[in-house]
């Protein structure tokens, strides 16, 4: 009997990262069974075709998850958030947001010294290694456009690994995002991909494994 295709493991990054920060949780599966696409933060986009005929465990980290669902690939046949939310900014019904005066002021302030925007950002995400190149600001300010407005509540979704000390995707914004039957729960902050990988990568083999 033919056994049953493996998904293929599809990454997405968050605001201000670009596909290496998965580098540490795909070195914990097979070469050919994982796909990082780059949002262009730091040199041109790159989201290369999905395989046909092979499903897909779509991963995003932060904002990855927001523009994963707010592009509704039907082609998915599965979608796993780390850090993730499916709205971020305040609203009357999302109290648990974040408020619309940290966005614009990054926004105002983005064109002037784009480098010292997502410096500042990922420092408060717990990274502070150098930028990998000379961020671009159009993509940047599209990203933020988008944690602005977009809202995805409602969208259908695996699981969602949450960090319990997480200041980007709180606490409290998780438990608005997602049911308690949907959350795992790590001890860890806003870069679970960088600091639990290896957690991370048993959480999906469960789930990947589930879909095989």
């Amino acid at each position: 009997m033919k056994q049953p295709l493996k998904p293929l493991l599809l990454f997405l990054h968050g605001w201000g990262f670009d596909a290496s920060v998965w580098n540490d949780l795909r070195g914990h599966f097979p070469p050919q069974d994982t796909l990082a696409w780059d949002l262009g933060y730091f040199g041109p986009p790159s989201l290369p075709a999905l395989p046909s005929g092979r499903p897909v465990l779509a991963i995003g980290h932060s904002f990855g998850l927001l523009w994963l669902l707010h592009r509704r690939n039907p082609n998915f046949s599965g979608l796993v958030s780390i850090n993730g939310f499916t709205c971020f900014t305040q609203r009357p019904d999302f109290p648990a947001g974040t408020p619309p005066r940290l966005l614009q002021r990054m926004h105002a302030r983005l064109p002037a010294d784009p480098a010292a925007i997502v410096t500042n950002f990922r420092a408060r995400c717990g990274v502070t290694t150098a930028l990998p190149a000379a961020p671009i600001t159009e993509r940047l300010s599209e990203g933020l456009d988008a944690l602005q407005n977009w809202d995805e509540r409602g969208a259908q979704i695996t699981a969602a690994l949450c960090g319990r000390q997480d200041e980007v995707a709180t606490l409290e914004m998780s438990r608005a995002c997602f049911s308690q039957t949907q959350i795992l729960w790590h001890e860890g902050g806003h870069m679970l991909p960088l600091t639990a990988a290896a957690w991370c990568a048993r959480q999906l083999t469960v789930l990947s494994d589930r879909l095989s």
